[in-house]
Order: C-alpha cells, then sequence, then structure tokens
C-alpha cells in the first residue's frame, strides 16, 4: 500500500510530530501507541483551556485560534444537538507536503487529535477529507481499517465514527467552503458567500474544520499538557512547526522545526540556493530577498516582520539557474487556470494577469499594465483566490525590480525558465475551442458578448478565438446554441494547464482571418498565422 517512496522527513530540534519515523516509513496503530499511548477522553472545558494556554492556532495558512473554533462549534451544537469533526487533508497547494506527509507517514496522530476533539463535543462522526486516488487517502482508510479491528479485539480505538472522502484535488480545493462542499457531493469550489463551518458545515451541522497538522498538534497537547508542550518554541507560538522546503533546496524536505528557528539555518540543512529570492506562505505568499533570509525568523511574528506570513509552512528557494521573472509568470498562468469560474476578477481577470505576465517576460509588456491587471480583481473576488494571486504578483514585481529591467531592455535576463516552482503532476483538464463554418457565419457577434474574454472581433465583425478551459465549457456551449446563424461548434483539445509546466513561454499559432468581407458566402476567408504568446490553459488556438 504505503509505496517505497514516501514524503522525505528531516528535523530541527526535538522531534515531535515526526518521532519514530527515522525507523520506518509508515507508523501503523501498535507502532503509534509504542511511542504515544492512547489519548484518554477529556473534558471539552480542559481541552479549550489547554488551546488558550498555548495559544494553539490553525497550521492551514489563517492561524485562527483553535479554542474560538471549539467553543463555536460547541455553542453551535447546543445540548444534544449533533456535529461533526472534519479534517482537511486536501493539500491543494502544489509547494506543501507536509499535510500528505502525515497522513502517509503518520496518520494516528491526526485521527488521535480528531477524534480527542470529537469526543469532548459529542460530534456524530469524524470525516478526514483527503486528494482521492492517492497514497495518502489509502493509509488513512488503512489506519481506520487498523482501529476498527482492534476495536472488535477488546481495544477501544474506534470510539467515534470516522470515514474517509476522496476529493478532487484542486488549488483551491483546501479552501473551507469548497471542502464542505466536496464533502457534501456538490462541486468543491468556494461558495460566493462566505459561511462559517462551525455553524453550517459537513450535512448543514457545526463542523470543527482544522487541517491534518492542527490536529496531529491538538493530539501532542492533550499527550504532553501545555507545560511540557511548551519545552520547546517561543514564548509566544511554542511547540514545533512542519515546512516543506522545494524548489533549489538540493536536499528538499518535509522538515520539523521549533517555532523561531532562523529561516536561513532551515536552508543551510537543505543545502539551498536561495538565488532572486525565496518564496513564503505558497502561491498566495510573498517573496523575500536573500538579505531579509539572512535574519528572517520561522514564527507567525517573526514572518510578519520580514513582510510574508508564515501560511502553511512553505519555503521556496528560486535558485541562481533559472529566470525569476518567467517562473513567476509560469505560476500566474497556473492559479488562473486553476479559477473556480464563477465570478468576473477571477475568471476574466487572472487570465489577463498572466499574459501580463508573460508579456513582461518577453520584453513586450508593462509593469503598469501589470498593475492594472491586478487592480482590476483585488478585493472583488467571489473567494480568496484573486486576492492571494495578486498578493504573488506584486511581491515578484517588487522582488524581481532588477530581472524585469533586463527583460524590457533586452528581450531576457540569459537565463532559462528551468521549471523550479513545483507544479501538480495530474492528468490535464479537457480544453476546448470554438469553430466556426465561414459559410453559415454572419458575424452577427453575439459570441463575443456572451465570451468577451475569448472570443474577439476583427474589423470587419467577425469572430477569432482563444482556447476556452474546462470550467468555461458549459458558458461556450450556451454561446453555440445561442448562435443566431447555427455557426458554431465546441470541440474539445487537449489541456495541459495541470500537467508538468513547459520550461519556457513558448508559441501558437491562431488562425486569424484576413480580409473577410461583412457578407457571408461572398468570398472564401484568407487565413494567416499569426505567433501569439501561449499561456497554458488560458491562451491557446482557434
Amino acid at each position: 500500500m504505503i509505496p517505497a517512496r514516501v514524503p522525505r522527513v528531516l528535523r530541527m530540534g526535538p522531534a515531535r510530530l515526526t518521532a519514530g519515523l527515522d525507523h520506518c516509513r509508515r507508523l501503523d496503530l501498535p507502532a503509534h501507541r509504542t511511542l504515544h499511548g492512547l489519548v484518554e477522553p477529556r473534558e471539552l472545558g480542559e481541552l479549550i483551556s489547554y488551546a488558550n494556554e498555548v495559544d494553539m492556532r490553525g497550521r492551514g495558512g489563517a492561524a485562527f485560534p483553535f479554542a474560538r473554533k471549539l467553543r463555536a462549534v460547541a455553542d453551535a451544537t447546543g445540548p444534544g444537538g449533533e456535529c461533526v469533526v472534519l479534517v482537511n487533508g486536501a493539500e491543494g497547494e502544489p509547494a506543501s507536503s507536509k499535510d500528505a506527509m502525515l497522513l502517509t507517514r503518520n496518520p494516528h496522530l491526526v485521527l488521535d487529535g480528531a477524534v480527542l476533539a470529537a469526543e469532548a463535543l459529542g460530534a456524530r462522526e469524524v470525516v478526514v477529507a483527503t486528494a482521492g486516488g492517492e497514497v495518502a487517502e489509502a493509509s488513512v482508510a488503512a489506519a481506520v481499517a487498523e482501529r476498527r479491528a482492534r476495536n472488535v479485539s477488546g481495544g477501544a480505538e474506534s470510539r467515534v465514527p470516522i470515514r474517509v472522502v476522496g476529493i478532487k484535488e484542486r488549488f483551491i480545493s483546501g479552501e473551507g467552503g469548497a471542502l464542505v462542499k466536496a464533502v457534501n457531493g456538490e462541486e468543491g469550489i468556494p461558495p460566493g458567500r462566505k459561511k462559517r463551518a462551525a455553524t453550517s458545515g459537513v450535512d448543514g451541522l457545526p463542523t470543527l474544520l482544522s487541517n491534518t497538522e492542527t490536529y496531529a498538534q491538538f493530539a501532542l497537547l492533550a499527550e504532553y499538557g501545555p507545560e511540557k508542550y511548551a519545552e520547546v518554541g517561543t514564548a509566544k507560538e511554542p511547540g514545533t512547526i512542519l515546512l516543506t522546503v522545494s524548489g533549489g533546496a538540493a536536499n528538499g524536505a518535509v522538515i520539523e522545526a521549533p517555532t523561531g528557528t532562523y529561516l536561513a539555518d532551515v536552508l543551510g540543512l537543505c543545502e539551498a540556493d536561495i538565488g532572486d529570492g525565496v518564496l513564503i506562505g505558497g502561491y498566495h505568499g510573498a517573496w523575500l530577498s536573500a538579505d531579509v533570509v539572512e535574519t528572517a525568523v520561522l514564527s507567525r511574528e517573526g514572518m510578519k516582520q520580514a513582510g510574508a506570513t508564515l501560511g502553511a509552512g512553505i519555503i521556496v528557494p528560486l535558485g541562481e539557474a533559472t529566470c525569476a521573472l518567467g517562473e513567476a509568470a509560469r505560476v500566474a498562468a497556473y492559479l488562473a487556470a486553476e479559477s473556480a469560474g464563477q465570478c468576473g476578477p477571477c475568471r476574466l481577470g487572472l487570465p489577463d494577469i498572466a499574459r501580463a505576465m508573460y508579456a513582461l517576460v518577453e520584453g513586450t509588456g508593462s509593469v503598469d499594465a501589470v498593475r492594472r491587471c491586478v487592480r482590476g480583481v483585488e478585493r472583488r473576488g467571489a473567494c480568496f483566490h484573486p486576492d492571494g494571486t495578486a498578493k504573488f504578483v506584486l511581491s515578484a514585481l517588487d522582488s524581481f525590480e532588477v530581472e524585469i529591467t533586463q527583460h524590457l531592455e533586452q528581450g531576457s535576463c540569459g537565463r532559462p525558465v528551468r521549471g523550479v516552482l513545483p507544479m501538480p503532476e495530474r492528468e490535464p483538464e479537457p480544453e476546448y475551442r470554438l469553430e466556426v463554418d465561414w459559410s453559415r457565419c454572419a458575424g452577427h457577434g453575439l459570441c463575443a458578448h456572451l465570451l468577451p474574454e475569448f472570443v474577439e472581433l476583427d474589423d470587419y465583425g467577425f469572430p477569432s478565438f482563444n482556447k476556452i478551459p474546462g470550467f468555461m465549457a458549459k458558458e461556450a456551449r450556451r454561446a453555440v446554441d445561442m448562435c443566431p446563424a447555427l455557426a458554431l461548434r465546441l470541440a474539445q483539445t487537449g489541456g495541459d494547464h495541470g500537467g508538468p509546466p513547459k520550461p519556457a513561454p513558448g508559441k501558437q499559432l491562431r488562425l486569424v482571418k484576413d480580409g473577410m468581407l461583412k457578407k457571408a458566402g461572398e468570398s472564401v476567408p484568407r487565413l494567416t498565422r499569426v505567433g501569439i504568446p501561449r499561456i497554458s490553459g488560458v491562451g491557446g488556438t482557434a
């Protein structure tokens, strides 16, 4: 079940979350109990007091106080009511591996924390949501089976029912509202209106929602008690944290380190080449320069002082050998393709940002053009995805000023785009193109009105088309159905925004009409090939 290669683990300081992983690839139930013992049920008030005493925060990025979540769910449930405990193991962030590491190698520690919270709240069940079809899902399912078997033989491992749900993994799949919708059998995209899981989550019940590492930390807090738990880390932020180091690191791994550890020490352990900067917090994060990295401290407060947020503990050094601006453009295109497609700023604005970033890479764009595109999406989206993307792009513009100048003045910085920033390895999603029967098309222009981001009209009012990502297929079919001349057809093409990225923005050919007469049938359109920048998943061919 567990492959020979699993997420690699390193540590600085004591082993807590990673205890026992030096000697085995995965801790089964007997090995886990030998290390951690059987966690006895606790009263809710005691657990809330523990979490408050060490100021335990969620480890998924938002850093919300865990004690407040517990109290909110308890208040929403009320006497005799039902609630659910939901473990967010849907790690849609390509640069993070910590949740996959825990679920694959140490799943029982996560389950201990979730069951502990469920017992204290009187929850109906524990739901573990993870990427469907991945090793982590199989590992958690095996862990649940181990507990059930132990319970049948006289143990006390399955005190609360545990259900494992595999969901489709996307960048936005780990957002709380999107996760709840996916578990409920709906499309896993963020809801257009903010809904608190604590009052209405799984099956409409109050739901304690937190990420994988948070529940593992909660289990350790109950095992150690607040005083022992706080023996490592800083006074304000005790304990250890899990960090994922990749990119330009020769020795990339998931690292457990006490809070307060210097970022430079972590990068030294991983033999990292900093190059033009280090990305902190993932693809909704920010870039830190080499000078800032030298003194930056890995804690919420330390990262705030450095101009970043710790988020989910993602650290990606860029290295010297790759084009920093090209790498940022790759991520911008990936984030545009990961849009839920449910609001204009995300559906229209993010592809515009990606195109403007690629124009910078080719030396034909401008920083002002990128900033204008960013202003078009900031604080206007139905979810945080447009704002997070805007934050990443603006940070890149500020951090890579020298590289941008080189591209604008010379057309290149002289370095190739090597694909250093991690991208998901999964099957490409379908993409579509609109095809036209020119003997029927009368230039009504309705298709451009319905799909303005993918259909352009030439000087004569006739359409030319860009490739259409899968999430826009419904709108494209609507354009086909409404064409007054019945001249349109929707065809499926390849699609590669979810696959391995190309090393540099290439060129693709688009067919554009030249000299088309206004009346259909008066002439056969003459076609010329025009090269345009190819943006994976958002630009393309007719």
